[in-house]
């Protein structure tokens, strides 16, 4: 059973995808998955143990997309059924340009006159739900069951227990809470845990405004790996920790995806369609603010209190709820 499976984008949304997967992994025994996606994507979903091919989507830097799409699709052939998780007119054209009878993307206006099967998903849901009722349109006995999410690389093992702070967010910076607010929660369980300031090449300079204020409160027993991570080992250590402390962002749904004990702060984005899908030690930290939630980069109305409000001390007492 070939199925072709074009992941979604962005690191999270990806792994908030595997649900899905597993899925269709149960509901077809022989299954064998070729995967299309953005460099991240592959890098973080490429070791599923049914994964035959992984591509990197390159169409996008091609001078005609079009053409491009068309001749991936010829090389790739037609699949016993194929998939897209991104709601995109170049990923419906991949699909019907493979030739495959069965193919599935939620309904758009390009989709619904390009595909065989566009079901309609409403977005009030978790984004792990939401998926999994795309790849299961075509199959009948399915109960309704989303399970956890699901990586293949090996977590780190550490030698004592660490503490991961996450202050990067990838989609802007309305995402994001205070480097010296994540200091401040770090330094309170210094003397418990380890500590790990993780970032990707674009949060080098924050998670050194983090180290800077570690230093300053004495504590040394950190670690700075922003910028000096791949996806591989970023998920490993994220794997190994023992707690985390991060944005809503692709980290956070790493640690759910390793059942790693996590404080999420949230503050612009759809919490009930985003949060740390089936992680049995989670918990949020926001504020109900009538302009939330605005989904913007950048905080519109320029005060940014979603995130301004929420105190160093709230995100402690978080931690102690959770009893580690």
């Amino acid at each position: 059973m070939k199925i072709l499976i074009i992941l979604p984008n962005w690191l999270g949304d990806a792994i908030m995808a595997t649900p899905a997967i597993e899925l269709l992994a149960k509901y077809y025994p022989n299954a064998k998955f070729t995967f299309i996606g953005s460099f991240v994507s592959i890098e973080a979903l490429k070791y599923h143990p049914l994964c035959e091919k992984a591509i990197v989507d390159e169409t996008k830097k091609t001078s005609n997309r079009f053409l491009a799409t068309y001749k991936l699709a010829r090389e790739l052939g037609a699949f016993n059924l194929a998939i897209t998780f991104r709601n995109q007119l170049h990923s419906s054209l991949l699909l019907r340009f493979t030739k495959t009878v069965v193919c599935i993307a939620k309904r758009s206006s390009h989709s619904m006159f390009l595909l065989s099967h566009t079901p309609k998903i409403s977005t009030n849901q978790h984004l792990a739900i939401q998926y999994s009722k795309l790849a299961m349109t075509d199959t009948q006995s399915w109960d309704g069951v989303v399970p956890p999410l699901a990586l293949y690389i090996r977590p780190k093992q550490f030698s004592k227990p660490t503490l991961g702070i996450n202050a990067g967010a990838t989609y802007g910076s309305a995402k994001r809470w205070y480097p010296e607010r994540f200091a401040e929660v770090a330094s309170k369980f210094n003397d418990k845990f380890d500590i790990i300031i993780f970032g990707g090449p674009n949060e080098v300079e924050m998670a050194k405004e983090i180290e800077d204020n570690l230093k300053s409160r004495l504590v040394e027993n950190y670690t700075n790996l922003a910028g000096k991570t791949d996806i591989k080992e970023l998920c490993a250590n994220i794997g190994g920790c023992s707690l985390f402390i991060t944005n809503d962002s692709g980290p956070m749904h790493v640690a759910a995806a390793y059942q790693v004990p996590t404080v999420a702060i949230f503050g612009p984005t759809k919490y009930k369609e985003t949060s740390q899908w089936m992680n049995e030690k989670s918990t949020i930290v926001r504020h109900e603010m009538d302009c939330s939630p605005c989904m913007k980069r950048e905080c519109p109305l320029k005060h940014h209190e979603c995130m301004t409000n929420i105190t160093a001390s709230e995100v402690i007492e978080a931690v102690k709820e959770l009893e580690i």
